[in-house]
């Protein structure tokens, strides 16, 4: 058996979850929030069979998108005078972590 877990966007959450749920996988949803923007994620915990691990990958990156975004950043100009610059950034995707369950229960 397998772990994985599946950190995605939230605006993404609803269509993975969908599309997980849709192919017989159980998941758990967990909110998250990331550390780089503090932006909303959703963190999805399902536990498979080693032969169901590339489907469930497969199915979490078709329905988690990559977009920009511009988010500010405080650049200094000059002596004390700082301006808000916005700066375009990648967000979305997925980040996906797989581990071996020694023990796995569902009662």
């Amino acid at each position: 058996m397998k772990l994985i877990f599946a950190i995605v966007n939230s605006d993404d959450s609803s269509a993975v979850s969908a599309a997980l749920t849709k192919e017989g996988f159980f998941v758990t949803k967990l909110a998250s929030t990331g550390g780089f923007l503090m932006s909303g994620n959703t963190t999805f915990l399902t536990c498979t069979e080693e032969e169901k691990v590339d489907r469930a990958i497969k199915i979490i990156g078709d329905h988690s998108r990559k977009r920009k975004q511009l988010v500010s950043s405080s650049a200094g100009f000059g002596m004390n005078t700082y301006t808000a610059m916005p700066v375009e950034v990648t967000v979305g995707g997925a980040t996906i972590i797989v581990t071996d369950v020694e023990r796995f229960e569902k009662i």
